[in-house]
């Protein structure tokens, strides 16, 4: 119906109301009385008339959307008729000299009747017969605050939602047994097993936006006992910021069970570091550059470079940006491998960045295993490339991120990452660049993590595989990663290697078994397979070893390590000889160099 069709059908329908109601009214109290027979009854029921359709159109009555009517609709009913009823009053008192309250006390309560049953039963239409589709689905919301009673608001009003909530479950204990919207509060999250069965729930939706971690995975426990598919309310920024509406509801993530609290940076030191200067980041079409670049934008540098060796990913994120900061910030693309001295030479005169975050590994262990002369290569001639060139262009600092694998390293990834360090506090003690590096540990969903790789083989059908039902690792999310690693940035006074508290590590089995989960399924339908650890690979990974355990932190979930310096000559002495080694005597070297044996190591230039 058109706005015009819908004006005309409510003005005629309101004059009927009005009329009735006063006649009504008179009837009541004057059975005998004639509208058209009695001056003062006609006079009453036109400016009743007029005065309502005045009084409608100032409060809007004929521009709301019914069928979403609450009390708000109901208080601009009783305000236009109140205001249409004392105006006639007064021109009873004027032109008649007496005003009839009994009889326009009952024309307000039939009119306030009238008009409102008229509106709001609508709703009751469209709420009762549109609504009952055959395949809706009984719906428990977690959550009866604010976020909850707003997502239950929005599935009763949408006929287009096939989910239809029966009750609400929070921990509240005063909101028990209370009606929200005419659904009950059941009882807190432990009875979650109990309102599933009881109230035939086939969807659940988490709707606490302020839900901690530690919460949230109780809660989801509780949901994977049932049946019921568990989803989650889109993240609170999203839904202010206009980027999904509210009933976009999200499957659980893994991200969400396992990722932390947000850490809230100090917005002035990255500012001073980062505004208005001119950012480098190697590796930047990887999962950790990439992000790093993206929060570096959030502080609008003047200019950021992308180094990378694969022009794909660089295209990519170069686009990302480009449409995001164009004509704010300079975005230039830059194709280059890190283990070409010459260009990345190159590439720091032309540009003389302020700050270097350097991203740019081979991480993948049980390959860098097999590939140890790569690895030597690119993570630490690599490294030294790009931090001698950041040396001699007056680079203000340079971030490398390194790994937890860089800890007693018994793999040749750990160890490369372990001299990469050693490079970079030598060259702190000489230059006035900041050198510092990052560690931190496993990357929920980066480029060759296993999250991408479980998830491939849940939709594969199964088995999932994990290497040992006790390993464990420490998990961190790429934004937090990335937050983190640029807050360690801002805080650099030079040969520094700062450690990302990690939380708690966590079971490689115990994440398979959320995955699948989360996937739908139950573990016995996908099932998980023990492959036994791979080449060079820990049970248990660190992020300090006891000799490098420096406890307090300068920053939230910051830490200063303690990681012992080589002597310079001796570094400069294995580096010249790296290359000449056989793999076998290369793989011993870095580990023998990585855990400080300086005397084996000695012995094998």
């Amino acid at each position: 119906m058109t706005y015009g069709k819908r004006l005309a059908a409510l003005a005629i329908l309101d004059s009927a109301i009005v009329l009735t109601a006063v006649y009504i009214s008179y009837f009541i109290l004057v059975p005998k009385l004639s509208i058209f027979e009695n001056p003062m009854l006609l006079a009453t029921s036109i400016t009743l008339l007029i005065s309502h359709h005045v009084f409608a159109s100032m409060y809007k009555l004929y521009n709301k959307a019914w069928q979403y009517a609450s009390i708000g609709e109901l208080l601009a009913i009783a305000k236009a008729v109140t205001f249409t009823i004392m105006v006639t009053g007064i021109m009873q008192k004027l032109f008649f000299g007496n005003i009839y309250v009994r009889a326009l006390a009952i024309t307000w309560m039939l009119h306030v009747l009238f008009i409102g049953g008229s509106r709001f039963s609508w709703r009751m239409f469209r709420d009762n017969v549109m609504n009952k589709q055959e395949d809706i689905k009984r719906t428990l919301i977690i959550g009866a605050g604010a976020g909850g009673t707003m997502v239950a608001r929005q599935l009763l009003h949408n006929v287009d939602v096939d989910l239809k909530p029966v009750a609400f479950i929070d921990d509240d204990p005063k909101k028990f047994k209370l009606d929200i919207l005419g659904l009950p509060v059941v009882g807190s999250s432990n009875k979650i097993v109990e309102a599933v069965e009881k109230f035939q729930v086939e969807h659940i939706i988490i709707a606490i936006p302020s839900l901690k971690k530690i919460e949230l995975n109780r809660i989801f426990e509780e949901c994977a006992k049932t049946k019921a598919k568990t989803q989650i309310i889109p993240r609170i920024e999203d839904i202010m910021t206009g980027k999904v509406s509210v009933n976009q509801f999200r499957d659980v993530q893994v991200e969400d069970l396992l990722g932390r609290e947000p850490v809230v940076l100090d917005i002035g030191s990255i500012s001073e570091k980062v505004s208005d200067k001119t950012i480098l980041v190697t590796g930047a079409g990887g999962s950790i550059g990439s992000e790093i670049c993206r929060q570096v934008c959030k502080f609008y540098p003047s200019k950021i470079v992308l180094v990378g060796h694969g022009e794909n990913s660089i295209y990519q994120i170069d686009m990302e940006l480009h449409n995001k900061y164009q004509g704010q910030i300079e975005i230039v693309p830059v194709i280059g491998d890190i283990q070409d001295r010459n260009r990345i030479f190159e590439i720091m005169e032309e540009h003389r960045p302020f700050v270097v975050y350097h991203a740019a590994a081979h991480k993948h262990v049980p390959l860098m295993e097999y590939n140890p002369r790569e690895a030597v290569k690119n993570n630490i001639f690599g490294t030294k490339n790009v931090a001698e060139a950041a040396d001699t262009f007056g680079v203000n600092t340079f971030v490398m991120i390194s790994s937890d694998k860089a800890v007693n390293p018994p793999n040749v990834m750990g160890a490369t990452k372990r001299f990469a360090e050693m490079i970079i506090q030598s060259l702190a003690t000489t230059s006035k660049t900041k050198f510092v590096a990052v560690r931190f540990g496993n990357v929920l969903g980066s480029r060759g993590s296993v999250i991408p790789l479980f998830k491939k083989q849940i939709q594969a059908g199964g088995p999932v595989t994990v290497t040992h039902p006790e390993m464990t690792r420490y998990f961190m999310t790429i934004p937090e990663a990335s937050r983190l690693v640029i807050q360690a940035g801002s805080l650099a006074r030079g040969g520094e290697v700062f450690v990302l508290d990690m939380g708690e590590p966590v079971k490689i089995v115990d994440l398979a078994k959320n995955l699948i989960k989360l996937s739908g399924y139950k573990i016995e339908e996908i099932g998980i397979h023990f492959t036994g650890l791979r080449p060079g690979e820990k049970m248990y990974e660190e992020l300090l070893n006891e000799n490098e355990v420096h406890p307090e932190q300068v920053f939230e979930k910051i830490h200063i390590g303690k990681a012992k310096v080589i002597h310079v000559e001796v570094l400069r002495g294995l580096i010249d000889s790296l290359l000449d080694m056989s793999e076998k005597e290369m793989h011993d070297t870095l580990i023998a160099v990585a855990n400080n044996e300086f005397e084996n190591t000695l012995a094998l230039v």
